[in-house]
C-alpha cells in the first residue's frame, strides 16, 4: 500500500515540474500505455493483430459523433466508444477467427484498412479525409480541492491517469483470473485445453472483444483532447509504434509492454527531439527493433527480472543460497 502512495504522490506532483509542451506529451503516454496494455490481451492467446490501432479509432470515432450528434455527456461517450470498439470486434471476429497466426495478421490489417477507407470515403457522418473537427471537450468540473479545467494538459492528465489505472487494474485482473489462464493456455497449450473442452475460438474471441472494448476507450480519450480526429491518426505507422512498444518491452508480463512505451516514449521526446532527430523516429524505432529482437529477445522486462532474481539471492541466507 505504502508503495502505491508513493507512486500517486509522484504522479500528482509530476505536471508541475514539466513545460506546457511535456504535459502534453505526458497526456499522450498516458493514453498509449492504456493502448498498449490493452494490445498484451490479444496477444496472451497467440494472435498479434495489425488493426489494433484502426480498433482504437472507432472508438474515437465512436465517442466524438456521439457527443457531437446526441449532445451525450462526454464520460458517457467514452465509455459508449469502447463499447461500439467491442461491438466491432466481436462483428469483425467470424471473418478473421477462421484465421490462424500470420493470416490472422494479415487478415486484421486488412480489415483494419477497409474500416479506414470507409472513413474517408463517407463525409457524412465520418468527415471524409479531414475527419471530425469541434469535438466536445470534457466539461469542467470540481473534485474537493481540485478544479479540473481541462484546456490545461494537466487537469487532462489526472482525469486520464485515474481512467488509465482503472481500466489496467481490470486487465490485470482479468490476467489473474481463470479466464486469462485459459488465455494462456489457448495460446500455449491449444490442443490440450481444447481436449480439456476449451472452445478455442470462443475464448480467442472474448479476448479480441475485451481489448479492443480497452484500446476504444483510450481513442476516446485521445478524440476530446485533441478535438479532432482523422483517418490517418491510425494508420498502419501507428500501429507499427505499438508494436515496437510491446515487442521491446517484452510481453511475458503485464508491464512489460508498458515499459517499453514509456522508455521509447522518453527517448523520442527527450533524445530524438533535443538533437533534431524526431522525423527520423521510423527508423530508430526500426533500429531498435531489429537490436532488441537480436540480442534482447525477452525485453526490457527481462532486464527487471535478472535485477530481482539477483536481489532474491542476495536476500537468501548463505546456508539457502548454496
Amino acid at each position: 500500500m505504502f508503495i502505491w502512495t508513493v507512486i500517486a504522490a509522484i504522479l500528482f506532483a509530476l505536471p508541475n515540474l514539466l513545460s506546457f509542451s511535456q504535459q502534453e506529451v505526458l497526456v499522450f503516454l498516458t493514453i498509449n500505455i492504456l493502448v498498449v496494455a490493452s494490445y498484451r490481451l490479444l496477444t496472451l492467446t497467440g494472435e498479434w493483430s495489425l488493426g489494433h490501432v484502426v480498433i482504437m479509432g472507432v472508438g474515437a470515432y465512436a465517442s466524438a459523433m456521439l457527443t457531437k450528434s446526441s449532445g451525450l455527456y462526454v464520460p458517457l461517450g467514452i465509455v459508449m466508444g469502447g463499447v461500439v470498439a467491442g461491438l466491432t470486434a466481436l462483428a469483425l471476429s467470424y471473418p478473421l477467427f477462421r484465421m490462424k497466426g500470420f493470416y490472422f495478421l494479415i487478415g486484421s490489417f486488412a480489415a483494419g484498412e477497409i474500416i479506414r477507407l470507409l472513413w474517408k470515403r463517407f463525409r457524412e457522418p465520418f468527415g471524409g479525409t479531414k475527419g471530425i473537427k469541434g469535438i466536445d471537450p470534457m466539461p469542467d468540473f470540481s473534485v474537493g480541492f481540485y478544479d479540473f479545467d481541462f484546456f490545461e494538459p494537466t487537469s487532462y492528465f489526472y482525469f486520464s491517469a485515474i481512467v488509465v489505472a482503472i481500466c489496467l487494474w481490470i486487465l490485470w485482473r482479468i490476467e489473474k483470473s481463470p479466464i486469462g489462464l485459459t488465455f494462456q493456455a489457448v495460446h500455449w497449450q491449444d490442443k490440450l485445453a481444447q481436449a480439456s473442452g476449451v472452445n478455442l475460438r470462443a475464448y480467442r474471441t472474448l479476448a479480441f472483444v475485451i481489448a479492443s472494448g480497452f484500446a476504444g476507450i483510450a481513442g476516446a480519450l485521445l478524440a476530446h483532447y485533441i478535438g479532432t480526429i482523422n483517418p490517418n491518426s491510425f494508420d498502419v505507422e501507428v500501429m507499427v509504434f505499438v508494436l515496437t512498444w510491446a515487442i521491446v518491452g517484452g510481453t511475458s508480463t503485464f508491464y512489460g509492454p508498458i515499459l517499453g512505451c514509456v522508455v521509447l516514449t522518453i527517448l523520442n521526446e527527450v533524445v530524438l527531439r533535443e538533437l533534431g532527430l524526431e522525423q527520423t523516429r521510423p527508423l530508430i524505432y526500426g533500429l531498435i527493433l531489429i537490436l532488441s529482437i537480436l540480442f534482447m529477445p525477452n525485453g526490457l522486462e527481462s532486464i527487471v527480472q535478472k535485477f530481482t532474481r539477483q536481489k532474491e539471492r542476495r536476500s537468501l541466507r548463505p546456508e539457502e543460497a548454496k
